[in-house]
């Protein structure tokens, strides 16, 4: 599985890019999955349902699902992104971070405002269609999904199964 991180700004652009990338990898034949980092103060359930009141009553995991979706839900004590990367989503070919800037994972930064992340954070990757300066060993790329795509093919190395860090 291969494991990358879109890391930006707020606003920078993260989460569009994101969803243009996704039907290109899948034209590829690739199965896709993501992960959006969220503060720890989201509840992503909603308080008052009964998902909601099954969690606060002790229940370790509670599932919603209907004929069409479904979600799970689980409370953790600041447990690793990694084993519930290879619980939940290890049989996917490439999962794709948004967020996650602290995490051990290949990280591309999308940049459009501010000061860029790149030599604060280390990153493989810049895309942007702004003149910015980048540390060396840096990739600039342009805001283009099928370049990203073929960036992550080549550049972005697969995790042995069971070993995701």
């Amino acid at each position: 599985m291969k494991i990358v991180a879109f890391i930006g700004h707020k606003g920078s652009g993260k989460t569009q890019l994101i969803c243009e990338l996704i039907p290109i990898l899948r034209a590829r034949g690739y199965r896709v999955g993501t992960v959006k980092h969220v503060a720890p103060e989201v509840e992503p359930d909603r308080p008052g349902k009964d998902t909601h009141r099954h969690r606060l009553a002790g229940a370790e995991r509670v599932m919603l699902f209907s004929d069409r979706h479904g979600a799970l839900f689980w409370d953790h004590d600041g447990a690793e992104l990694s084993g519930f990367l290879e619980k939940f989503l290890g049989d996917l070919d490439i999962v794709i971070l948004e967020g996650f800037k602290r995490s051990p994972y290949p990280k591309i930064e999308v940049y459009s405002i501010g000061e860029p992340l790149a030599g604060e954070i280390p990153v493989l990757a810049v895309v942007t269609g702004r003149k910015v300066v980048v540390p060396d060993g840096v990739r600039l790329l342009p805001r283009d999904p099928e370049v990203i795509a073929d960036f992550i093919e080549t550049e972005i190395g697969d995790l042995p199964r069971g070993k995701p860090d």
